[in-house]
């Protein structure tokens, strides 16, 4: 734990949690110690500011490398934000940035800490949850942790596309139940394991959320 992560982490979640005044449920499904996935849905660039927020253990997420390599003044603040909220760098126009994230991943769960991903891929865009990339079941599965599924709601109306001052609306995080699959699937397919596993977390996530159901997977919106 970085000392910048330490100083911001005790400033900006209670100011978030005063200012915002987010709705949580079920926090005492995530488990206080040891390795462990927060699986969420995605609907806006601050989910990875709300959910390390409310979560009295630090929430490990990845964030493109453009954040940490800006230049000036502003490079600098931008690099020491996304490092002090426990961010970790991930090229994603590298074509093994995806096995790079994973191996990155791994090592945060190896370390007994929280890591935050989405395994829809990208925020949607509608409202809708897509359907969920098999990475996080590679996750559970490679590193034996618990997955727990996490539902928001109203964070896409914080800051829309086009508005550069964040607003102040109702934001619920919903925490359920930890899903566990050490020892489920042994003997079974890696390929159908991992489909199981993914479909059964967004069945969950999908149960906090309420949002309807794409049933097709997300694509990465064009720069």
């Amino acid at each position: 734990m970085t000392a910048t992560y330490s100083v911001l982490h005790s400033i900006v979640p209670p100011i978030a949690r005063t200012v915002w005044r987010p709705t949580v449920r079920g926090l005492e499904n995530v488990p206080t110690t040891g390795g462990v996935i927060l699986a969420s849905n995605h609907l806006s660039f601050v989910d990875s500011v709300v959910i390390p927020c409310v979560v009295p253990r630090k929430v490990v997420f990845l964030a493109k490398s453009d954040y940490f390599t800006g230049t000036g003044l502003k490079g600098l603040a931008s690099r020491l934000w996304f490092e002090g909220i426990g961010m970790l760098p991930v090229d994603r126009d590298d074509s093994k940035a995806a096995l790079a994230s994973l191996d990155t991943a791994l090592g945060v769960l190896g370390r007994g800490e929280a890591f935050g991903i989405y395994p829809e891929g990208t925020r949607s865009r509608d409202g809708r949850l897509y359907r969920g990339r098999t990475g996080v079941a590679h996750l559970a599965l490679t590193a034996g942790v618990p997955v727990v599924p996490v539902g928001l709601t109203g964070t896409e109306k914080v800051q829309p596309v086009g508005s550069n001052v964040p607003r102040i609306v109702p934001i619920t995080v919903e925490f359920g139940a930890p899903i566990h699959v050490a020892g489920r699937f042994d003997g079974v397919p890696q390929g159908r394991a991992r489909r199981e596993v993914t479909d059964e977390i967004m069945t969950a996530i999908q149960a906090l959320s309420g949002q309807e159901e794409a049933g097709i997977y997300n694509a990465r919106p064009e720069e």
